[in-house]
């Protein structure tokens, strides 16, 4: 089979919403090749190739699409194309903005999703993509030729011959679950684990290494004793997920349900941790620091008496509960036990256990900072590959990722986002300048310059990509643009207008009777909604969305000037690049621990290279030094 096409080679067709989120904008051919070998999945029928595909991708998906949670990183792949944030909004049942009692930086929107219906969804949005081709099969190996990609050889020895190619094998290379003592190869529950990809890989000189994540117990719900615990609900006032979702915004908002765990049950888990996988020695792999499993908790937090577990539906009138807060490894029958311990779940009936699963990844380092292999041209890595945890990062990275294999076949220049434009540039430049011995997850606090990338301003901080790479549709630039204008309205409003003090608030403390509305605004105790009574009429027919992106930027204005100053002064060491013909070895002044890891993760800039763990600022004057007289010398050559 011969092809101008990418390939994107995924070991769970139900995670086909990456494909269609990461490279449906762009008009090039895509090939989707999935593995289809559970024996719970649908049968080969006489149907057409691609029908069978698309009855497996449906039976893959039931098992995603439970969460989205993020930062600005999902936003940004919504503001880009993506299809998560719609999804995401057609399918949620319950909508929440975290962290709201803390600075408008670090507010996240989060909602849970019914996972049968965003499948659905997702699927649809899939098979009616225009130029869009679906194949079923498992990807076993790639082949290439003067470190070029050539094709990738499926498990049933086809070879499909292309130029492009994504991997997004989530957690199925050689995944290994375990359940207390028991232990059997999936990708996850009730699926088969890939062989074939790490070998292939590792063959090629690829480094690799083994993680694990864990996913909790799945309860009955009717053997829940909801008098006994707590009700969570979403916000009345939910915030979509999505830029080009419509306002009035109703979703759902059912409910979900709070208990914790106590003495009895740290201690049942504490008198079987010889059981726990993690504590027995059994599993090799790094687990998620940030997100531990239960055993973790009560080891690590021995001081605290309780942690809570939220009970939350996996889709609307679900009797299936996931019992967030409880991952573990442990033999079901603790694991029952334990459940049962907490009020409220005395009666509990487990319907899944939770498990821990090991699999294989890829040191990021050995990745450009589009997601391109540094040694296998043509050949792409996106998501828990690449040692990341979470769907946003895998979105995000798939994003990126489709995006620089669909403009490298149209001969667009990269998409390289940086530190200052988006978390997803963060992300990436982490995961390629300090590889990573543990599953990443993407938090604020990663950014220095999380003032400027805030959730609500993702689209308008990135529409400038949009036209270029065809990302989205008129209709959407358009909206993009009256955003826009309806910002800088608001914003000459605020600026221009004297409001009477004595109306805004008591104990102001200000001795005029009028003062500018932007200079009141920017007191901490005064908000948007406190002037517009006192405004020009005009600003009420600005959408609510916007007034805030304004109230935030006039807030935060001296803040994010100097953030904006301190990305500047760093834009010099992105724009030095370095010449992979450059060889630091030469710099016989620095320090060898420095050399090595310079050499290890051969950065693409003199940026990357001040942020690999190790490599200080007086090897970075080295290197800069070095590569000046380097450059002078081939201009002199030349």
């Amino acid at each position: 089979m011969q092809c101008q096409s990418i390939v994107v080679a995924t070991r769970n067709p139900g995670k086909l919403r990456e494909i269609a989120e990461v490279l449906g904008p762009l008009e090039i051919d895509v090939i989707g090749l999935d593995a289809c070998e559970s024996v719970e999945e649908p049968a080969e029928t006489g149907a057409t190739f691609a029908e069978n595909a698309r009855d497996k991708a449906m039976y893959y998906a039931r098992a995603t699409g439970q969460w989205c949670l993020a930062d600005d990183s999902g936003l940004a792949v919504d503001a880009l194309g993506g299809e998560m944030g719609l999804a995401a909004d057609r399918n949620g049942i319950q909508f929440k903005m975290l962290n709201t009692s803390k600075g408008r930086a670090v507010w996240s929107p989060r909602a849970q999703i019914d996972k049968r219906t965003y499948a659905a969804y997702m699927v649809e949005r899939t098979n009616s993509q225009a130029d869009l081709d679906v194949l079923a099969g498992e990807i076993v190996g790639i082949k290439t030729r003067a470190e070029q990609l050539t094709g990738v050889q499926c498990k049933d020895g086809r070879v499909i011959n292309c130029r492009r190619a994504i991997l997004t094998c989530g957690t199925f290379m050689n995944g290994l679950i375990h359940i207390g003592e028991r232990t059997f190869r999936a990708g996850r529950m009730g699926e088969p684990a890939s062989v074939g990809i790490t070998e292939s890989l590792a063959a090629l000189g690829f480094r690799h290494g083994r993680l694990k994540t864990g996913t909790p117990p799945r309860i009955h719900r009717d053997s829940i004793d909801f008098s006994k615990i707590e009700v969570n609900m979403g916000d009345a006032a939910a915030w979509p997920f999505s830029y080009r979702t419509a306002f009035p915004f109703t979703p759902p908002n059912i409910a979900c349900h709070l208990a914790y765990t106590n003495s009895l049950v740290h201690d049942l888990i504490n008198e079987n941790l010889d059981r726990a996988p993690m504590y027995s020695g059994q599993i090799a792999g790094i687990g998620p620091r940030y997100c531990p499993s239960i055993e973790d908790k009560i080891v690590r937090f021995a001081e605290r008496d309780r942690h809570q577990l939220f009970l939350e539906p996996e889709w609307r009138d679900a009797s299936q509960i996931y019992v967030n807060g409880f991952s573990t490894s442990l033999p079901e029958d603790v694991q029952l036990a334990a459940l049962r311990n907490v009020d409220g779940l005395q009666q509990v009936e487990i319907i899944r256990p939770g498990y821990a699963i090991e699999y294989d990844f890829f040191q990021p380092s050995q990745l450009k900072t589009s997601l391109e292999s540094k040694d296998v041209k043509g050949l792409y890595l996106a998501g828990q590959i690449n040692g990341t945890s979470g769907y946003e990062e895998a979105a995000a990275q798939g994003l990126i990722a489709g995006i620089n294999a669909g403009a490298a076949t149209r001969q667009l220049e990269e998409l390289i986002l940086g530190r200052d434009e988006a978390y997803i540039g963060v992300l990436i430049d982490d995961l390629v300048t300090k590889d990573t011995a543990e599953p990443y997850r993407m938090f604020t606090s990663r950014a220095e310059f999380r003032l400027m990338l805030r959730p609500d301003n993702a689209d308008l901080r990135l529409s400038h990509l949009v036209e270029v790479y065809g990302l989205l549709s008129g209709e959407d630039l358009e909206r993009l643009e009256q955003k826009s204008e309806n910002i800088k309205k608001a914003r000459s409003i605020i600026a221009t207008t004297n409001v009477p003090v004595a109306q805004v608030g008591s104990g102001l403390h200000i001795a005029d009777e009028q003062a500018r509305a932007e200079k009141l605004l920017k007191r901490p105790d005064i908000s948007i909604d406190d002037l517009i009574p006192l405004l020009p009429a005009e600003i009420k027919a600005i959408p609510a969305a916007d007034l805030f992106t304004a109230e935030t930027d006039i807030k935060y204005a001296g803040y994010i000037a100097r953030q904006v100053e301190a990305a500047k002064s760093a834009k010099g060491l992105e724009h030095t690049l370095i010449d992979p013909d450059f060889d630091v070895n030469t710099i016989t002044a620095m320090r060898k621990e420095s050399r090595e890891k310079i050499r290890l993760v051969r950065p693409q800039t003199l940026g990357q290279a001040s942020r690999i763990s190790g490599v200080n600022p007086p090897d970075i004057a080295l290197l800069s030094l070095h590569l000046k007289r380097w450059h002078v010398s081939r201009e002199t050559i030349s």
